[in-house]
């Protein structure tokens, strides 16, 4: 994974024509107009205990505002992640170091918060995990709890231990669907680029923490080196249908830039890739709080449009190593019928102020994005093309890795985690390097739905990369 420009893309927004996706200094710059074998794993156990003994879930206060001048709710944050390990043979477990963990997903359900831990450093015990909700203004710094149960948390397979690929290897980010079941995509890599196992889609009763469906991905689909970093759940047919079955998926691959489909129903997958998903080496050098580093990632950061009575959604992408949002109709992904030339109906959405990671949407279609550079978090409309800076905090904002909407309340829960940090070896154990953080729907619409600015006209000024693919559009 590494670090692109969203936090200042989101800052531009508010600042250009092109949907430039900010404003604080401007973070968006210009936005435009714009069949795999199902096997049997490992007997999951049942989530440990641990929620109980404290009181219900109550959604957080709206937080006052600080010293920092910024409308954010700190719900959790830890020098280093720490978990909650029962007593177990060392041998079948990663050795802990306090080093080596960085949250990179964020789920909800009603009482947890499901947090994915990737090894892309030594030192990684359990790579899924939770917390109690009602943890929430209870503990500051809660341990996770491995899920389903530290059993499933296989060793890396590195320094010579034995790898089991039919427990978890990697996991960077996971999905509930509306049937209670927990999606996890494991990459199958550690330590960033060693590949250890092949990559694999597990689905765990949310009651019993016991899995009930599985798929492999198939070798057609995959490239040297592979790497699954997100998954996209597009449930539309099962909501008109009833029908728990009928999702299609959505996978990124980071590596060799490509985006992979799954019609769960069908068992079928597909792979379909645009010349917009690979990074920029114009984007590859990264700067936050002063600690510059290099990457070249690919599409990492995804989220999918709300369900609406016209029917037909909206896949929006950013790679990490650019400062663009792009957008394609989830149609074409899931044209199964289309050969492996097809060529994709992709649309510019806006161009961000720098790179960025993560990438969110609620059910306004209000798309959510944090700028590295600019150390902040920025909205933009795709319904209306309003735009505007929510907050900038150059203490705790710092590289977020991933931005959810919360479903119950419309709240948006960032993770910041120091990445930069982490990238560089300079991370001091004594600061706070990891936060959650909420904001209220009240602080992501203070004065409701409103207009924000106008978009100037796109200049063309993007790298002749894209101008290469020949199919991408402005809107």
């Amino acid at each position: 994974m590494t670090a692109p420009r969203l936090l200042l893309a989101a800052v531009f927004l508010a600042a250009v024509a092109t949907p430039v996706l900010c404003s604080v200094p401007d973070v968006l710059v210009n936005p435009l107009q714009g069949v795999s074998p199902r096997g049997g794993y490992l007997q999951g156990l049942p989530p440990s205990g641990g929620l109980q003994g404290l009181p219900s879930y109550q959604s957080p206060a709206i937080p006052q505002l600080s010293s920092h001048s910024s409308p954010l709710q700190v719900i959790f944050e830890w020098n280093a992640l720490s978990y909650n390990l029962p007593r177990y043979p060392t041998s079948l477990i990663e050795a802990y170091d306090p080093l080596g963990s960085i949250f990179t997903g964020l789920e909800f359900t009603p009482d947890r918060y499901f947090v994915a831990v990737p090894r892309l450093f030594p030192g990684v015990p359990s790579t899924l995990n939770y917390i109690p909700r009602n943890a929430a203004g209870v503990v500051s710094n809660p341990k996770l709890e491995p899920f389903p149960s530290i059993e499933w948390q296989s060793p890396t397979g590195a320094d010579g231990e034995l790898a089991n690929c039919s427990q978890l290897i990697s996991v960077y980010r996971v999905k509930v669907d509306r049937c209670n079941r927990l999606w996890v995509v494991d990459a199958g890599i550690v330590n960033s680029e060693t590949v250890v196992c092949t990559p694999k889609l597990i689905a765990f009763d949310l009651t019993t923490g016991k899995p009930v469906r599985s798929m492999l991905f198939p070798s057609n689909v995959l490239k040297s080196g592979s790497l699954l970093t997100n998954i996209i759940l597009d449930d539309e047919d099962s909501l008109h249908t009833g029908q728990c079955d009928n999702i299609f998926f959505y996978f990124n691959d980071d590596h060799d830039p490509a985006i992979i489909v799954y019609d769960l129903a069908k068992d079928l997958v597909r792979r379909v890739s645009d010349l917009t998903m690979y990074p920029d080496p114009d984007f590859g050098n990264y700067e936050t709080a002063g600690e510059k580093y290099k990457l070249m990632d690919g599409i990492i950061g995804m989220a999918l449009s709300p369900i609406n009575t016209l029917g037909g959604r909206i896949l929006y992408y950013q790679p990490m190593s650019q400062n663009n949002i792009y957008s394609v109709p989830t149609s074409a992904l899931r044209d199964f019928s289309a050969g492996d030339e097809q060529e994709l109906p992709v649309k510019l959405v806006g161009t961000k102020s720098s790179q960025g990671i993560g990438l969110a949407i609620d059910k306004e279609s209000t798309l959510y994005f944090s700028p590295l550079t600019e150390i902040a978090l920025g909205s933009y409309s795709a319904a209306t093309g309003q735009h505007r800076t929510i907050a900038v905090d150059r203490e705790r904002l710092q590289s977020v890795t991933d931005l959810q909407v919360d479903p119950a309340d419309g709240s948006l829960y960032v993770f910041s985690t120091r990445f930069q940090k982490y990238v560089a070896g300079t991370v001091n154990l004594n600061e706070i390097n990891m936060r959650m953080i909420r904001f209220p729907r009240e602080v992501l619409y203070p004065r409701g739905i409103e207009a924000l600015g106008n978009f100037k006209p796109l200049q063309n000024n993007f790298h002749g990369i894209y101008a290469r693919s020949t199919n991408v559009t402005t809107v």
